[in-house]
């Protein structure tokens, strides 16, 4: 379906909608950016020509705390329109409160269990629980048969994807990688509140999930070596003995280079957070995580599969989160 966008504000405007092929959505708080974009193409070219893609722009209150910035989160409809537009949306679903919550704040909501209660969740308490009613809520308004999500917010994405197979929810769940700009810093509605020198410092978040994610490829190189011809420390000191020096210290490397990766990848990433927290202004740190994206635990010391390295930190008056997805367990 193409044409010109429509704008919806209630929900008779929206199932009276015609439909055909494949509805895909985006779900937004508005201040759509290059990011917001990149979900809404990526959306249309999943939907195809014939399905259509509707971009929901709702600020929800329930996933506000206490001293968090929902009266001064931007609200921008009319250029979210046009960038919605741009990118291929045929319409966009931008209801009032009182049209989500009818009866005022909904006294029952879903909970987000013990994931909820992880990193972002014990921050932010309730917040989870706030964006997984307000997901559902709109998952039923608008009854898609794909919701995309961006992986900038990997436990938002984690817990949706729960909610989804837990209740049976007839949908399929998508993550789009995130997009950052082009020294690093992922795209984020609150970026703008960012001055010059607290953006300098705001970069540390990036670099050191990159830190991170560059250990762990050379430790994974270290281990195919070790892999493809066994050393061990015997073989170590044989080459000392013989004054291979050099050959020595290598063999001794490539016997460790399995040993204790996560730790190391925290390590490489924590070093550049600590630099940060001594720049003008300073990096605040939240937290450090390397965890499993099943659950969001911490993973241990043997750990194999995919993890998440993720970040948190307030720069000024700004919080910001960041995360990369790594491989435990592949070779560079």
């Amino acid at each position: 379906m193409t044409g010109p966008l429509l704008l919806l504000n209630t929900a008779a405007e929206l199932h009276g909608l015609p439909r055909s092929g494949r509805r895909a959505v985006v779900m937004t708080m508005g201040a759509l950016h290059e990011g917001h974009a990149t979900l809404v193409r990526t959306a249309r070219a999943q939907a195809g020509p014939d399905g259509q893609v509707v971009v929901t722009v709702f600020v929800n209150p329930l996933q506000f705390g206490e001293n968090e910035d929902l009266d001064r989160y931007p609200r921008t409809l009319e250029a979210d329109l046009r960038i919605a537009a741009e990118a291929g949306a045929d319409a966009v679903f931008a209801p009032a409160a009182d049209e989500v919550y009818p009866g005022g704040a909904p006294q029952v909501r879903i909970t987000a269990g013990p994931m909820g209660g992880r990193l972002e969740g014990a921050t932010r308490p309730g917040h989870f629980d706030g964006m997984l009613t307000v997901v559902a809520k709109l998952l039923h308004l608008t009854r898609p048969d794909l919701a995309l999500f961006g992986q900038k917010d990997a436990q938002q994405l984690a817990l949706i994807r729960r909610m989804v197979t837990d209740l049976n929810f007839p949908v399929e769940v998508a993550g789009v990688p995130t997009v950052r700009e082009d020294d690093g810093l992922a795209l984020s509605s609150r970026n703008r509140y960012l001055d010059p020198a607290e953006r300098h410092t705001a970069l540390a978040l990036s670099r050191a999930l990159f830190a991170g994610r560059d250990r762990l490829a050379a430790q994974a190189a270290l281990r195919a070596r070790a892999e493809a011809a066994p050393a061990s420390d015997e073989r170590a000191a044989g080459l000392a003995r013989l004054g291979e020096i050099r050959a020595s210290a290598d063999a001794h490397a490539v016997s460790a280079a399995g040993a204790g990766l996560p730790e190391a990848v925290r390590s490489a990433a924590r070093h550049v957070l600590e630099e940060a927290a001594r720049h003008d202004p300073p990096l605040a740190l939240d937290y450090l995580a390397l965890v499993d994206p099943k659950d969001f635990t911490e993973v241990g010391p043997d750990f194999t599969g995919e993890a998440v390295l993720a970040v948190a930190a307030k720069v000024g008056a700004t919080r910001l989160i960041d995360n990369i997805p790594l491989e435990f367990g592949a070779h560079a």
